[in-house]
């Protein structure tokens, strides 16, 4: 292995580890000691403490080596705008520049909601017809011998063979021989229903001579699709003998996506490239969107309906599909890398100015190829991240509550009450692990927290003002309440645990402070 690809992953990991820790640093807001006023941490010229590069979670008071081997980064502390939220960060311009952190704004547009798609020339199923015998016999003669034949209307077919015909005939002269009125036009049905042509039965009539094959012609124009007779083939009512398709018309059915569907409505305008066909351009409509979706595929067939006086559109040709809708409407968007969808929410990262950001989650409409539609959770004077979002999300969103400040959730009223700004706590039990007085700060490997479906874990706690940093050794066993406040997980109660009891006692050394 060459030195290079020694060196490369190294600086690729040491550049990640920085950036990582770039992020941690400015999603710490300030810490508060009270519910009634924030405390702001001033910056200094010591740093409040020292944490990992890789690992946001190890801190330690001074100077030394990560759990990776890696030199400690001192972190500062930061100022927080009185406007600060719960999940946002800060990053520094700097950062911002690394990261290629790019926004754009949400804005009413009116969205090419065109669907493209492709799908393949067939038949108008309309305009097929099937020719087939009723009366067995013998194919006298076939005057079409191969598929793909061009026919026209009442062009001759085929001349058949069949005793029942000729006995048909031959009731027919007999009725006109007696005159008898019944008698003729129950013959001349029974002809009808034999398919017999007009004209067979009126030369019958003016020749009075018995035909023994009779000539059977097209019953439309078109081209021979399906061809199973040869000459000299006995054939018989229930099989078919050859299909006829008029290409006057053309169909093309075309698969679309399940979320395109909104998009696509009876009569839409089509147009239709072909690349055998270059330069030209065809008109048509949407003519049919069958009712069952595919269950594998997740898309739904439509049928498109296209004119081809011309014959220049010929079956199975690959074809380029647009789809146009009526008319385009004016919509909220965003552009499409934007959004985070993760299965569970959408989300957009929402750039709050100043270099701060923060998750907040969003109501999805229509999706085009461009731009997504934004139903909730958006106006037009913000601004979203397209590049760079998900590293940024991936911050924001351990402590975002995903709500918009100064927006209401939809389907409430405006009101002039304030949001309920209790933080989240919880309590516990743990053992300390490290001591930091000097950042009024504890490492506790704490049990797990069933409320909020969390492991078992080792982090780090800040201690609120009115504890006492003195009583607390390495080893003990304590039980605690904790909350999070702008990201931080603040100790507000906390007590030691006897190191034995016996069931049912009371005789324990608590002292909350």
């Amino acid at each position: 292995m060459s030195t290079n690809n020694v060196i490369k992953p190294l600086i690729l990991g040491l550049v990640l580890g920085v950036v990582a820790a770039s992020l941690y640093f400015v999603s710490r807001a300030d810490v508060t000691a009270s519910s009634d006023s924030e405390t702001k941490i001033e910056k200094t010229n010591e740093p409040l403490y020292w944490v990992a590069p890789m690992d946001a979670n190890y801190r330690r008071d001074k100077p030394g080596k990560s759990p990776m081997g890696m030199d400690l980064v001192p972190f500062y502390g930061d100022n927080a705008s009185s406007s600060s939220q719960v999940g946002a960060i800060k990053i520094s311009p700097e950062v911002i520049n690394n990261l290629g952190v790019r926004t754009a704004q949400v804005e009413y547009r009116v969205v090419d909601n065109s669907v493209k798609t492709l799908g393949y020339i067939n038949f108008d199923e309309h305009n097929m017809v099937q020719v087939s015998p009723r009366i067995n016999g013998w194919i006298e003669k076939l005057y079409v011998k191969s598929v793909g034949s061009t026919v026209v209307k009442d062009q001759p077919l085929y001349d058949l063979y069949s005793p029942d015909l000729v006995n048909a005939q031959e009731e027919y002269l007999l009725a006109l021989e007696r005159n008898n009125k019944r008698l003729i036009q129950g013959a001349i049905n029974r002809l009808i229903a034999l398919q017999v042509p007009e004209r067979e039965i009126l030369n019958l009539k003016n020749t009075g001579k018995v035909k023994q094959a009779i000539t059977f012609y097209a019953p439309q124009k078109g081209i021979v699709e399906s061809l199973s007779v040869r000459e000299g083939d006995f054939i018989e009512p229930r099989k078919g003998m050859l299909v006829i398709a008029d290409l006057t018309h053309v169909w093309l059915n075309v698969e679309v996506f399940e979320r395109q569907l909104a998009q696509i409505t009876l009569g839409d305008k089509v147009l239709m490239s072909i690349d055998a066909l270059p330069g030209k351009q065809w008109q048509g409509q949407v003519d049919f969107i069958y009712p069952v979706l595919d269950a594998q595929t997740r898309t739904l067939t439509v049928r498109l309906k296209f004119k081809n006086t011309d014959g220049q559109l010929k079956p199975n040709m690959l074809a380029n599909i647009t789809i146009e809708p009526a008319q385009n409407e004016e919509l909220l968007v965003i552009p499409t890398p934007a959004l985070i969808r993760t299965g569970e929410q959408d989300r957009v990262v929402l750039a709050l100015g100043a270099g701060r950001f923060k998750s907040i989650a969003v109501k999805v409409g229509k999706v085009f190829e461009n731009y997504v539609e934004i139903l909730s959770g958006l106006d037009t004077d913000d601004s979203v991240v397209t590049s760079a979002q998900f590293l940024l999300d991936s911050e924001s969103s351990k402590t975002s509550d995903f709500m918009r400040m100064h927006h209401m959730q939809e389907g409430n009223e405006e009101s002039n009450q304030e949001q309920d700004t209790t933080a989240p706590s919880a309590t516990t039990t743990g053992t300390v692990n490290s001591i930091m007085p000097n950042h009024r700060m504890l490492n506790i490997s704490r049990a797990a927290i069933k409320k909020w479906n969390r492991e078992a874990a080792t982090m780090d706690f800040l201690v609120a003002d009115n504890i006492d940093m003195q009583l607390f050794d390495e080893n003990m066993q304590v039980t605690f309440t904790f909350e999070i406040v702008h990201g931080d997980f603040i100790i507000t109660q906390i007590s030691k645990l006897p190191l034995a009891t016996s069931e049912g006692s009371s005789n324990r050394d608590h002292s909350n402070h």
